[in-house]
């Protein structure tokens, strides 16, 4: 057990003192995934510093039976791996809205969400494109009329034009 948590501290020690790849300033795109139901997410990123960044995702879904949106927004720390090769991780929250009609039973409500993220982005030097996959674990603080087991995990593809 020593030798793991010794590990892990290591792990973490080497990841924050790697060097820090210039972020873009911007970045817009498509978050597609998953994502509950909601399909594809229009995806920008505001480059803050050197190494941190804000993500804002709106997704939507609009069915035969089901409307909804959700506006997600992340703090991103953001570490270079070599060639073009960053990781990163995110904390955030958002808020959402829901309708279901169906077989003349219908219900709606609001989603409120905190959220996190842990992803790998590849950024092209040749075009500005960027290319990424992460993992959002989504926590649903008031979703018993939405989802019944209050935890939305995420993977998704991102697809984005950099300036």
């Amino acid at each position: 057990m020593k030798k793991l948590f010794l590990s892990a501290i290591m792990l973490v020690g080497l990841a924050f003192s790697t060097q820090a790849q210039d972020i873009s300033k911007n970045a817009l795109g498509l978050r597609l995934g998953d994502n509950d139901g909601f399909g594809g997410e229009v995806s920008y990123q505001r480059g803050l510093s050197k190494n941190n960044r804000l993500e804002l995702d709106l997704g939507w879904r609009n069915s035969k039976n089901v409307d909804a949106f959700k506006l997600v927004g992340l703090y991103q720390w953001v570490w270079n791996i070599d060639g073009g090769f960053n990781w990163y991780a995110g904390l955030g929250g958002g808020v959402g809205s829901w309708s279901y009609d169906q077989g003349g039973f219908s219900d709606s409500g609001t989603i409120i969400l905190a959220a996190a993220d842990l992803g790998i982005e590849y950024n092209f030097k040749e075009a500005p494109i960027q290319l990424s996959l992460d993992f959002r674990p989504e926590f649903y603080l008031n979703s018993e009329d939405y989802r019944e087991d209050s935890f939305g995990p995420d993977i998704a593809l991102g697809i984005r034009y950099r300036w």
